[in-house]
């Protein structure tokens, strides 16, 4: 398993040997430093934790402080990833480590929508859009009739949109720019610009 923390900078496209275009996203992989170790006989599980992005110390608290060795600069971004090969603390893993993955799995935080009713939420159909139909864009009917007398769980509703923690599975490796520290991977990734996403090896390939 590998993993990385990379920084979302938008898609563009490319051209392959054919000429056909290719739509990539193009996800920035800052130098990702090895923060600290998990060990099955302290923890139980193996993991590495990894940081990217320096902070200035006046910005963040003592016990947060407390996760970094001394001497080493504080980051922004704290992430766990489970059964990595291991890595000396301290050491610093760049876009290297992805050469020779096909395919990759991209998490990242899906944008905020905000409310939304159940045809954007959904993809419901909505009712006719003729004059006087008096239903547009309503849910319709949730069971509060005679029987059983009340809404279900888990009944579809208006609410609350997006802002959720997404996973793309198997994206393709398109290109790893290592000079510029990028890797394009074919299609599209959740979340805005410059936001941070986890780029692992797929599960599924």
């Amino acid at each position: 398993m590998l993993g990385l923390i990379g920084r979302k900078i938008g898609m563009t496209q490319v051209f392959n040997e054919k000429g056909d275009i290719i739509p990539v996203t193009v996800i920035e992989i800052q130098p990702n430093l090895v923060v600290s170790e998990r060990t099955e006989e302290k923890n139980g599980y193996s993991a590495l934790v990894l940081g990217t992005r320096d902070v200035k110390e006046s910005r963040i608290t003592k016990p947060y402080k407390g996760q970094f060795a001394e001497g080493m600069s504080p980051k922004e971004t704290l992430v766990e990833f489970r059964n990595m090969e291991k890595k000396e603390v301290g050491s610093e893993l760049s876009v290297e480590l992805l050469n020779g993955l096909e395919f990759v799995d991209v998490t990242g935080v899906s944008k905020g929508k905000g409310f939304q009713g159940v045809m954007k939420r959904y993809n419901f159909g909505g009712g006719r859009a003729t004059h006087g139909s008096k239903f547009h864009r309503e849910a319709g009917g949730t069971g509060n009739s005679t029987t059983p007398g009340r809404t279900f769980k888990g009944t579809k509703q208006p609410g609350r949109m997006g802002d959720e923690q997404v996973t793309v599975l198997s994206l393709k490796v398109v290109m790893i720019d290592k000079e510029k520290n990028v890797i394009l991977v074919k299609g599209a990734v959740p979340g805005r610009r410059n936001s941070t996403v986890l780029v692992k090896t797929a599960k599924k390939k």
